[in-house]
């Protein structure tokens, strides 16, 4: 076994010990010095971050400012620990892009680009003791059986990179499927591969689900898992439908490993490497953003970091008895929540993505795909694929049905129906994250668009 196997293994079996953690209390306690203990460290390597904590105590990390993406990109240079320019990276980054060779690394790091659901590009810098310390976690919140079963994955994503190419030994091994190529191209391999662990974004199991139910791919994997997208309902029923399996989530972003299904298919926070504060916008629903804080990550500090997610915790334990924090659904990005005229002209009112998901869904089973798109508070295009295809009078009662459920929804929150237009659906999976709903113009403080 080679030295970076042998990493590998012993994080495995660290994070497995650490799952085992019995209850909330034992979890506070085993973590916060190691937080403590972590951001010292940050502190002293990073300009940015001792710039921007100066004056307050390590132990009272819970007043450190909270920062975005958006100070995240502008302070890179001073932010990361190790003294990696941003252009330098955004420009091989880039380079990797075009080229599709992800393999280059700058000053010893793995870099890589994220485009994100919101669309705004965000650079990730992981060294090699942090790659081989995600590979042994994400191996164990993973794989549906003991690392030394054998497993092979298939991993589908917009941009291979060192993280996935770590594993590779004759019992575990990542094979990286391009999202950016054709259709027949990934069927071809997954046959020849015949994968035991399948994990792409919903949009491309979709697809996959459709080959399987056209009979081209004849794969039977052990174990499904989503990733990189929301998993819309919708979604989650047509594939665990095809393959005949539950599918597993993984959740995780530029920001870190965030969270994963357990063997009860509940996705739980990784809190054993990542603390969650949690920014209620809805607490009677239990809905929130979370305010992340990684205790692992060094070479690109994420402290305080405030996501765009909005995140529903469940409101039960879960079975599996596991103290991490249980979430219930990804419900989406904050920056989607619907903002609608009020139907009495007082103001504004905002609306969940999962009550329009499930308007839209619940209107007909007839609806096999859809993207809902607030271009303003006034109007909204809805992209449909049904059964009935285009332009034919079915489609038409389909799209009366959505309507009516649109307008009931609207009704029920006290906000004034928008102008609704439907066209076929025409996403096409690849480059670009699905978002099933989206809102297309910012909005301040009070929730009022500007």
């Amino acid at each position: 076994m080679n030295t970076d196997s042998l990493h590998i293994l012993m994080q495995y079996l660290a994070a497995r010990k650490r799952a085992s953690i019995p209850d909330q209390g034992k979890l506070d306690s085993w973590r916060e010095p190691r937080l403590i203990r972590h951001l010292e460290r940050v502190r002293a390597a990073s300009p940015f971050y001792r710039e921007l904590w100066a004056g307050i105590d390590a132990r009272d990390w819970r007043r450190f400012p909270q920062i975005d993406k958006k100070i995240m990109m502008e302070r890179f240079d001073t932010l990361n620990t190790a003294g990696i320019r941003r252009d330098d990276a955004m420009n091989l980054a880039l380079e990797a892009e075009r080229t599709r060779d992800f393999t280059p690394e700058i000053g010893g790091l793995t870099i890589g680009l994220s485009s994100g659901t919101s669309g705004s590009r965000g650079l990730f810098l992981v060294s090699r003791r942090e790659r081989l310390a995600w590979t042994g976690t994400i191996l164990q919140r993973v794989l549906p059986g003991p690392l030394l079963q054998g497993h092979t994955i298939a991993f589908f994503l917009r941009a291979d990179s060192n993280l996935y190419g770590s594993v590779r030994s004759r019992r575990v091994a990542f094979e990286f499927y391009d999202l950016l190529h054709p259709l027949e191209r990934h069927v071809q391999r997954l046959n020849a591969q015949r994968p035991s662990v399948l994990a792409a974004p919903p949009s491309m199991l979709r697809l996959l689900a459709g080959e399987v139910q056209a009979g081209r791919l004849k794969i039977s994997p052990g174990h499904l898992v989503s990733m990189a997208e929301v998993l819309d309902p919708l979604d989650r029923r047509v594939i665990e439908e095809s393959f005949g399996l539950r599918i597993h989530q993984v959740y995780q972003c530029t920001e870190g490993f965030l969270g994963a299904s357990c063997s009860h298919g509940t996705l739980h926070l990784n809190e054993d490497v990542v603390h969650i504060e949690k920014e209620y916008i809805d607490a009677e629903r239990r809905t929130f953003v979370p305010i992340v804080t990684d205790f692992v990550r060094f070479s690109q500090p994420i402290v305080r970091y405030r996501l765009g997610d909005l995140l529903t915790e469940s409101a039960d334990a879960c079975a599996c008895g596991s103290p991490f924090a249980a979430i219930e659904r990804i419900e989406g990005r904050s920056d989607d929540l619907f903002v609608l005229p009020a139907a009495d002209g007082t103001g504004f009112v905002t609306l969940f993505p999962d009550y329009v998901s499930r308007a839209i869904i619940g209107a007909s089973d007839r609806v096999e795909a859809y993207r809902a798109v607030l271009d303003s508070p006034t109007r909204l295009l809805v992209e449909l694929d049904t059964a009935a295809g285009n332009g034919t009078e079915e489609r038409a009662w389909i799209e009366s049905e959505v309507r009516l459920a649109l307008v009931k929804l609207c009704a029920r929150i006290g906000a004034a129906v928008p102008d609704t237009e439907f066209v076929p659906y025409a996403f096409v999976p690849g480059a670009a994250k699905l978002r099933r709903i989206q809102r297309r113009f910012t909005v301040n403080d009070r929730m009022e668009p500007v």
